[in-house]
């Protein structure tokens, strides 16, 4: 597999560049602060890096609303900043892939303030517009992701235009020729410059139905979120019509033979739907995206039996793709304190990096979990989430997952800026400033740089197969095997000792050495691993 293309097994560290690092002191971290950064991420033994969103954008939902795909927002610096960002990347051996937000723009983009103006200007069919029903009211009972209908009134054209997310996120129309092809062209833009990669965020929602046609209704007890809470009134409904609609098959096989032009470079999905294991296996068949992830590890289950469900489920599927997986990113709660809960123990944060860095696949690591960070609890009046601001205080946003990065435990800030920040710095979070954890061996933040290194000398950990052995919870135990190597990965997911009694086809497994975490022991097919413990042992 020495030929794999990087992006196999590779380990992609996110970037959210507004809490990464202030160079400016403007409170609002930017690109020179990833460069001056980047030897440190390097260190880490990652791969690549995503960076979030930093195009020009009124950041109503901090750069997820975009005005113009092809510049840097001030805020963050230069389309020079970015050069001089890649340039400095690659020479350090480091991946680079950035955010596309390809199914819905700003309301400050010049596409839609054309758009809005009236029904018969060039770019009049652009967005998804549509009449209001006989009684004024939305065309259909779609809803926002953000909360309330996903349509909103233009007085100027008489119309109501959709937006699945917020009302300053209008939907593109993707049943537009024209649309698919100026996307595809900002795209290319962005590979021409040298990146490595895109992240396409909520790449099922470009198409719409061409009738409009109304949800249908979901039972209370099938109400489960995945990237939304079940009681969200998003939740209420089968989202069959508003996104994941088949015409996004052929737009994932135009984006594909774009992508085949350039050399070495990857499309990773973000995908929720209704059935978002099915979705990630379809969208990463031969010929679409290379890889996708869902959020089905960004919940709060955290089980054994959930762990390998999930992982099962897709492997039964995804019978030609490649699949990503993401524990955490700047989209919910910390995974320390989501599945760590009242013990986010350092043990527990470099046992849950080992866990999904050795399922098989490529993962996607969010900043500051190799510090160990859990979620900030913050005041209403510090959060600026329009997400949280709008369901508070049953669900607070995703601010708690934001908060600045804590470079030095002694300056201001945490060393993050030297002006005030966008969002405060936890008090909690000075302790595991990097300054602080880069002397101590012992770290969390040295544990995951050993393991991100010890993976990397094992082959079958970054491309094997996997096959799950049956255990009961809290333990978690599955093969890796490639090329005539097996290796045994056990977890014990609990705080407390477990002795389990593994197949004796494992009687004679030899433990291997390096990874860094609480050890295992062997007593013939006997195993004995400690709270938070591993077991990585080749198989005879």
């Amino acid at each position: 597999m020495s030929d794999a293309p990087w992006w196999r097994g590779a380990v992609t560290y996110q970037i959210y560049p507004r809490s990464f690092l202030d160079t400016d002191g403007d409170g609002v971290g930017d690109l020179p602060g990833i460069i001056e950064r980047l030897d440190y991420v390097a260190s880490l033994g990652v791969d690549a890096i995503w960076i979030a969103p930093f195009f020009r954008s009124p950041m109503a939902d901090f750069g997820y609303d975009i005005a113009d795909y092809r510049d840097v927002d001030p805020l963050f610096g230069t389309l020079a900043d970015f050069d001089a960002l890649l340039a400095k990347a690659h020479r350090l051996g480091l991946k680079v892939m950035i955010d596309q937000v390809l199914s819905h723009t700003s309301i400050e983009h010049a596409w839609f303030r054309e758009s809005r103006e009236n029904r018969d200007n060039p770019k009049a069919d652009w967005y998804v517009w549509a009449d209001a029903r006989e009684d004024g009211s939305a065309p259909n009972n779609w809803l926002s992701l953000f909360g309330g209908s996903a349509w909103q009134w233009e007085p100027r054209r008489g119309q109501y235009y959709l937006h699945n997310f917020l009302a300053s996120q209008p939907d593109l129309n993707f049943h537009h020729p024209d649309v698919r092809a100026a996307i595809l062209d900002s795209v290319r833009f962005w590979l021409d410059k040298g990146v490595d990669g895109f992240r396409l965020d909520a790449i099922n929602f470009c198409f719409h139905d061409r009738e409009l046609r109304d949800n249908p209704p979901k039972p209370k007890e099938k109400r489960v979120g995945r990237g939304f809470s079940p009681d969200n009134p998003y939740a209420f409904q089968y989202h069959y019509y508003n996104n994941t609609r088949p015409e996004n098959l052929a737009f994932l096989g135009e984006l594909r033979a774009l992508m085949d032009g350039y050399p070495d470079v990857a499309t990773l999905g973000e995908i929720s739907s209704e059935d978002s294991l099915a979705t990630m296996a379809e969208y990463t068949r031969p010929g679409r995206l290379h890889m996708g992830y869902s959020f089905e590890l960004l919940t709060d289950d955290f089980s054994a039996a959930h762990i390998r469900g999930t992982v099962q489920a897709l492997e039964a599927q995804m019978t030609d793709g490649w699949p990503c997986w993401a524990i955490s990113n700047h989209d919910v709660e910390r995974v320390l304190t989501r599945w760590g809960r009242d013990r986010p123990s350092p043990q527990l944060a470099n046992l849950l990096t080992a866990m999904v860095c050795s399922l098989r696949g490529s993962v996607c690591v969010y900043q500051g979990e190799e510090l160990g960070l859990t979620e900030a609890k913050l005041p209403y009046e510090s959060l600026q989430d329009p997400y949280g601001i709008a369901f508070w205080p049953q669900f607070k946003g995703r601010d708690g997952c934001r908060t600045p990065m804590p470079w030095n435990e002694a300056d201001a800030h945490a060393g993050f800026s030297r002006g005030m920040p966008w969002l405060p710095v936890p008090q909690e979070h000075r302790a595991l400033a990097v300054s602080r954890q880069d002397a101590d061996p012992h770290s969390v933040l040295n544990g995951f740089r050993n393991f991100m290194h010890w993976r990397k000398s094992q082959p079958a950990l970054r491309w094997g197969e996997i096959a799950f052995i049956d255990t009961v919870d809290p333990v978690l135990a599955f093969t890796r095997r490639l090329d005539g190597q097996t290796i045994l990965v056990v977890f014990n997911l609990a705080d407390a000792e477990v002795e389990i009694r593994l197949p004796a086809a494992f009687g004679s497994a030899h433990p291997l050495e390096g990874h860094g975490l609480l050890s295992g022991h062997f007593h013939g097919n006997q195993l004995q691993l400690p709270g938070y413990g591993a077991c990585f042992a080749s198989v005879a």
